[in-house]
C-alpha cells in the first residue's frame, strides 16, 4: 500500500520540521511548505490524503488558500492549524471547507489522532479486494494493501511498528517464533538494540486486539518466544 501523503504549510519552521519529523515516523509521506503561495504550488502540483494548513501565512493567508483548495478539491481532508483560539478563524475556516481544527499548542498524540480519524473517514476508494489481500486468524483479519486492521467488525488503531509485528506474526501463524525471529523479521538485521523491545510491543498488541475481545490470539510459549494462534 502506498504511504498515505500529507501537505503541511506552516510558516513556522519549527513546528513544520517536528510536524514533519513526527508524520514521517509514523509512515506518511511528508512535504511542507512555509508560505501560502509555495502551499499552493505544491497543492496543485500533487494528489494529497491530508493537507495541514496554518491560518496565519505569508504570502497568501491560510483562509485563502483554503478557499482556492476548495474551489478546485472538495474531498482532501484539511485540518486548520491555529494559534488564535480565535472564534471568528473557526467559523470562516468550517464554512470554506475545514475537515477539523486545531488550536496551537497542540499535543502531537492529538493531532496524529485527528489526522488517522479524517485519513479513515475520508478514505479514497480502492481496487475492488480479493481474499488474497487479508491474512486471517479466526476473526482478526489484517490487510497488508489497505493497512486496516479488523477483530470481528472492530476497527483497530495501531502504529506502524505494530503492524508489521502483527502482520509478521499472521504471516507465521502456527509458529512460535522466538525473539531473534520477530526482531530479525519486523526491525531487521541490522538493528542492534535491547530484544526486550519485542516483549514491549507484544503488550502493546495485546492490549489492542487481545483484551477488549475476550478470546487471545496472542500466546507465550515459555522459553521460546510467542505464536499467534486461535485459542482452543
Amino acid at each position: 500500500m502506498d504511504k498515505p501523503k500529507i501537505l503541511i504549510v506552516e510558516d513556522e519552521e519549527k513546528i513544520a520540521r517536528v510536524l514533519e519529523l513526527e508524520l514521517t515516523y509514523e509512515g506518511y509521506e511528508v512535504e511542507k511548505a512555509l508560505d501560502g503561495l509555495v502551499g499552493f504550488q505544491l497543492f496543485q502540483q500533487g494528489e494529497w490524503d491530508l493537507i495541514l494548513l496554518d491560518v496565519m501565512l505569508p504570502g497568501i493567508s491560510g483562509i485563502e488558500l483554503l478557499r482556492r483548495i476548495r474551489s478546485n478539491d472538495s474531498n482532501t481532508p484539511v485540518i486548520m492549524l491555529t494559534a488564535k483560539d480565535s472564534v471568528e478563524d473557526k467559523v470562516s475556516g468550517l464554512d470554506l471547507g475545514a475537515n477539523d481544527y486545531v488550536t496551537k499548542p497542540f499535543q502531537i498524540e492529538e493531532l496524529l489522532a485527528r489526522i488517522r480519524a479524517s485519513l479513515r473517514l475520508h478514505r479514497k476508494p480502492v481496487a475492488e479486494e480479493t481474499n488474497q489481500d487479508w491474512l486471517t486468524v479466526g476473526d482478526l483479519r489484517l490487510s497488508e494493501v489497505t493497512h486496516e486492521v479488523m477483530r470481528g467488525d472492530t476497527l483497530i488503531e495501531l502504529t506502524p511498528r505494530e503492524f508489521d509485528l502483527l502482520a509478521y506474526l499472521m504471516r507465521n501463524s502456527r509458529q512460535v517464533l522466538n525473539r531473534e525471529q520477530l526482531l530479525n523479521g519486523v526491525w531487521g538485521y541490522d538493528y542492534y538494540g535491547d530484544t526486550n523491545v519485542v516483549d514491549v510491543y507484544i503488550r502493546y498488541l495485546r492490549n489492542k486486539i487481545d483484551k477488549p475481545h475476550g478470546t487471545p490470539y496472542i500466546h507465550t510459549v515459555r522459553g521460546i518466544g510467542y505464536v499467534l494462534k486461535e485459542s482452543k
